[in-house]
């Protein structure tokens, strides 16, 4: 299978392209910067799609990004990474006289709002409540096929929550004050935690690649890339430092990451949903780290 993945270059992008490979799959990455195996947005605006069977976007700025102050700025960045790119494979997909037989779009769990006590599968209904959530909205928005497109190719949203990973992603600013010691709790510690391994992510993306005999449907199938336990970020906090075998008693007040992060953008740390991989499981995907200590102990090689 010939794969085009936009963003590719990125955390998420170099895992699923080890993975694509290891199964024999060619690879083609659209990246701002040409270079072999590389084509870039402008080449897809003004040449089309190449042939290729699969198309996945994982284009975006890095919303946790520490060196990004949260302003207007960086959230026009924000948009334009996701939107635009999607935008782009989309209208490149329905203009393609061979079009790719899956489209798989990658976008987030932000689109549930926070809630202690509703448990969200992928039939949840949802509406933007704030700045991430009308952001997934016009994300997914600009990924949606034609109905005439749509059947030809099929379309799947995947929802990571956060992916974690040795070489990127949340970890890799969690690791080095937990192994000095200094890791806690973040707010009350009592929100929710949806997480992912990124090998799982991975895992999920080429299953949605792979042929299916029976007809696309004009509407998206939705994944949720998330662990199928619930945790909570206390108990993710303790695990870790388990793990690690190192003291997690140093917690982060709420107010203080709203001070450095910006209160819209804090919520993804202070705040969290109930999310469950319903649909993931019910296709048949089977998770190689469906629990925090399998995954932990392989992202901190304590094996």
């Amino acid at each position: 299978m010939r794969v085009v993945i936009g963003g590719g270059t990125g955390f998420v992008g170099r895992e699923l392209t080890r993975l694509l490979e290891s199964k024999g799959h060619e690879i083609t990455l659209i990246s701002r910067q040409p270079g072999p195996g590389k084509i870039t947005w402008s080449d897809v605006e003004s040449r089309g799609l190449p042939p290729c069977e699969g198309a996945v976007n994982l284009a975006g700025e890095n919303i946790m990004n520490p060196l990004r102050w949260w302003n207007e700025s960086y959230k026009n960045d924000l948009y334009s990474s996701r939107v635009n790119t999607t935008r782009i494979l989309a209208q490149a997909i329905t203009a393609s006289p061979a079009p790719p037989q899956s489209w798989v779009l990658v976008t987030g769990v932000a689109c549930y709002k926070p809630n202690l006590q509703t448990h969200y599968t992928e039939e949840s209904k949802w509406t933007p409540f704030d700045f991430l959530s009308g952001l997934v909205k016009e994300w997914e928005g600009a990924g949606q096929l034609p109905e005439d497109s749509a059947k030809k190719t099929r379309q799947v949203i995947v929802r990571p929550g956060a992916v974690l990973g040795r070489d990127g992603g949340a970890m890799k600013q969690m690791l080095i004050p937990f192994w000095l010691g200094l890791g806690g709790t973040l707010g009350s510690g009592r929100q929710p935690f949806p997480w992912i391994h990124v090998s799982d992510l991975a895992g999920i993306i080429a299953h949605a690649l792979e042929p299916r005999e029976d007809p696309p449907s004009t509407e998206p199938d939705v994944f949720n890339g998330v662990a199928p336990t619930l945790n909570t970020n206390f108990e993710f906090t303790k695990e870790l430092g388990r793990v690690l075998k190192r003291p997690t008693i140093f917690p982060v007040p709420g107010f203080f990451l709203d001070v450095c992060l910006g209160s819209e953008r804090a919520v993804i740390l202070t705040q969290g949903q109930k999310v469950l991989p319903k649909r993931t499981l019910d296709s048949g995907f089977e998770f190689q780290y469906p629990d925090l200590t399998s995954a932990l102990k392989e992202i901190t090689g304590s094996q």
